[in-house]
């Protein structure tokens, strides 16, 4: 006699109960997996830690009054050396309501001390990566002086643009 497979036979089909069962078994260690990183049972999410661990956020202050005193556009041209160029500089004070009137009597002497410092500026002092940061750090303090401590409280350009 032979072991061969009888050839007239059908073929024994397989069963799918392994493959339905480990499919079944996987998608609920899964779901349970989640379930517990969530819940915090398995302390292995960062995520999970840190909503833990970080307290609520507190309400953001509220803003104190503020009042804003526009400047007029100054035009200036730059040094010899930049062939002409103009800057083109806007901006607006921000100040404390009850100095406004104040600062803007003083208007004047702001515009000129800002002309007079935007003037003295070389190209290369306008081009560099910090230099707006830097210039209205400067400003902001010249403006101060000018007007008197605790009356201007920032600087905000509105525009620098070079022609």
């Amino acid at each position: 006699m032979s072991d061969a497979p009888d050839s007239d036979a059908p073929p024994k089909r397989r069963s799918r109960l392994p493959l339905v069962l480990g499919l079944v078994l996987a998608l609920a260690g899964g779901a349970g997996g989640f379930l517990a990183v969530r819940a915090g049972i398995l302390p292995l999410s960062g995520i999970a830690q840190a909503q833990k661990e970080t307290p609520e956020q507190p309400a953001p202050a509220r803003l104190g009054a503020v009042a804003f005193v526009p400047l007029d556009p100054i035009v200036v041209s730059l040094a010899p050396a930049a062939a002409g160029r103009h800057l083109r500089f806007t901006a607006e004070l921000e100040v404390t309501p009850g100095h406004r009137k104040e600062v803007e009597a003083l208007r004047p002497r702001v515009i000129d001390v800002l002309n007079g410092y935007l003037r003295a500026l070389d190209e290369s002092d306008l081009e560099s990566p910090g230099a707006l940061v830097r210039l209205r750090a400067q400003m902001l303090r010249r403006v101060q002086m000018v007007t008197g401590e605790g009356r201007v409280r920032d600087l905000l350009v509105m525009e620098f643009v070079m022609t």
